[in-house]
């Protein structure tokens, strides 16, 4: 394993969700280590806003503004990165959302919809436009940010619940597709993160795991030995929030 800044030196990560929380931290990251990252989001503003703490920490970051619920702009960013950098190294599929207002059988169908688009849809888009390049090299790193909403009941949010329980089960799958190809597609399940959701309010913050904790797992997983992989990574704080 290197280490330091050289680790990912000459490599390239795209991390969805790389605007803020846990995407943001895990870009930041895998910046710190050398990589050229592509920060992936709906919004220019915390784009740029992202991008510009990386960039003053001495490393190279690109934003670009997609919503990954939509093919087409999925396409056309795989075709920039390919444009631009002519490979990918590490995928990191950390965009999702929540919503725990209400019980199922209450939840309007939009917001089921909004939810599982997201946080399961959109990552299967980012693997289809991105594994191809993976392929071609015969190298890379796919990380699914999951949740430990897909190991435990969550009342008031099994639209969330349900798309983390899918979103472990596409994992494993392609895990075994890809890995004669030396590409390894791990998940990462954190527990309570202090990331800004609303759906944290009532707990006690100074318990919660921080973005920076899950972007450390993060780091690890991708500069693992060549001769393995984590396939899976449960985090949770000591003290419960």
């Amino acid at each position: 394993m290197a280490s330091g800044q050289a680790a990912l030196r000459g490599q390239v990560g795209v991390v969805t969700g790389g605007n803020k929380g846990i995407g943001m931290s895990i870009a930041q990251k895998l910046a710190s280590l050398g990589a050229t990252v592509y920060i992936v989001g709906r919004t220019e503003r915390t784009l740029e806003q992202a991008a510009e703490k990386i960039r003053a920490e001495g490393s190279n970051c690109i934003t670009y503004q997609a919503d990954i619920t939509r093919w087409g702009q999925v396409e056309e960013l795989s075709q920039f990165v390919g444009k631009e950098s002519n490979r990918c190294d590490i995928l990191v599929n950390s965009a999702g959302i929540g919503c725990f207002r209400d019980p199922l059988h209450e939840m309007g169908v939009q917001d089921w919809d909004q939810v599982l688009n997201t946080n399961l849809r959109g990552t299967f888009y980012m693997i289809k436009a991105f594994a191809p390049m993976m392929i071609s090299a015969s190298y890379g790193h796919v990380v699914n940010i999951s949740s430990i909403a897909s190991k435990n009941a969550l009342p008031k949010g099994a639209a969330y619940a349900a798309s983390k329980w899918g979103l472990n089960g596409l994992t494993y799958s392609v895990a075994e597709e890809l890995r004669n190809d030396n590409i390894r597609v791990s998940l990462v399940c954190p527990g309570s993160t202090d990331s800004g959701w609303s759906h944290y309010h009532a707990k006690d913050q100074e318990k919660m795991l921080r973005p920076s904790d899950i972007a450390h797992v993060v780091g690890t997983i991708v500069t693992e030995s060549p001769q393995s992989f984590i396939s899976e990574v449960i985090v949770r704080p000591t003290r419960k929030p």
